[in-house]
């Protein structure tokens, strides 16, 4: 999926919030449309994200089909621009907020959110007949009840019945230990989220990975913060963690196009040498041409070097183009029939004379 661009014809160097958005536009927006918005204006001066529709949703916990609708209700109410290319969003252009837009500005169309989706289907929850079960049983009583209580104490919620029936389905479908759901929930909480689709998502992830054990987690996840660093570093970037967007931007690399630290240090690498900063935008259109070009090893790259440079060697090579012939054909002797012509007038005029 391609990135997208963020322009800004605000002030530039701060994240700006008109007075008139908050008096009137906030009041009438989604809350989750509100916080799209703002993330947009803090988007322009994050260099270093690059916002796409499926990161969007993914540092809000929302379906892809949530953002487009909140980018198309910021649209209509005359705050955003939306520009297209091959039916994918492209560009998005923050408009300036004035009293005068506010005061001409129909209210834009309000539609409910669209449900959460589940990440993996309808069946990722136990029955309520088999969570009493579980609940009765003398073998199973005690690890539910304490993998209800920590995720509670986590979470500093009391659980619905759904939650606890898709914790359950953790256990009791996929058998993960109440240890390992334990550090799941702890996991989740402490990366900013606390939702329960948020934790089914990774829990999923987790089981189809093969991970088992909390050791196991605790290796992937090191592992993973290890190569996010190693990005950073490749980057130049030192002395503050991933955010979100990032996360995601980096995450697509890795798993989408499934590329090795070396490929996104290269990467990184002509990033900086063509733009002298750090510039996740541009190492995505780097990548992405890459992924499409089928590099799967650093000789892939070296092979499309290569290539190019065979390409700008025959265009530089090329002849000139000729220039332009005379195309008047058996008319190009028309301007001298007429010379010859006219001088013979003269001639009779002076012949009279």
């Amino acid at each position: 999926m391609s990135t997208i661009s963020i322009r800004d014809q605000r002030l530039a160097g701060a994240t700006m919030l008109p007075d008139d958005f908050i008096d009137y536009y906030m009041p009438r927006a989604n809350g989750d449309f509100v916080k799209i918005y703002l993330y947009l204006l803090r988007s322009v001066h994050a260099q270093a994200s690059a916002p796409t529709i499926s990161s969007l949703a993914d540092v809000f916990r929302l379906t892809e089909r949530d953002v487009d609708r909140a980018l198309r209700y910021w649209q209509e109410a005359g705050l955003l621009d939306l520009k297209y290319k091959a039916e994918e969003l492209d560009e998005i252009t923050l408009l300036p907020v004035s009293q005068k837009l506010r005061e001409t500005q129909k209210d834009p169309v309000l539609e409910p959110p669209a449900p959460q989706e589940d990440p993996a289907g309808a069946d990722t929850q136990v029955s309520s007949a088999r969570m009493k079960e579980l609940k009765a049983d003398d073998r199973t009583r005690e690890e539910v009840r304490n993998i209800l209580y920590v995720a509670h104490q986590y979470l500093g919620h009391p659980l619905s019945q759904t939650d606890m029936r898709r914790l359950l389905y953790l256990y009791d479908d996929l058998h993960m230990s109440a240890e390992l759901i334990d550090y799941l929930v702890d996991y989740c909480v402490s990366r900013g989220s606390g939702s329960m689709h948020y934790i089914m998502k990774v829990g999923l992830a987790w089981h189809d990975e093969g991970i088992a054990t909390v050791k196991d987690a605790k290796t992937r996840n090191n592992l993973t913060m290890k190569n996010y660093y190693a990005i950073f570093r490749a980057f130049g970037i030192s002395g503050r963690s991933p955010v979100p967007g990032e996360i995601a931007v980096m995450d697509r690399w890795m798993k989408e196009y499934g590329f090795s630290l070396k490929i996104i240090e290269e990467a990184a690498s002509r990033t900086i040498r063509s733009t002298g900063k750090p510039s996740f935008p541009y190492a995505e259109r780097i990548l992405s041409d890459w992924y499409r070009e089928g590099v799967r090893r650093p000789a892939d790259i070296a092979a499309l070097d290569d290539r190019h440079k065979a390409v700008q060697k025959t265009r530089a090579s090329a002849p000139a183009s000729s220039p332009a012939r005379n195309t008047a054909g058996k008319f190009g002797n028309f301007p001298q029939r007429e010379d010859e012509e006219h001088r013979r007038l003269i001639q009779e005029l002076i012949n009279k004379q």
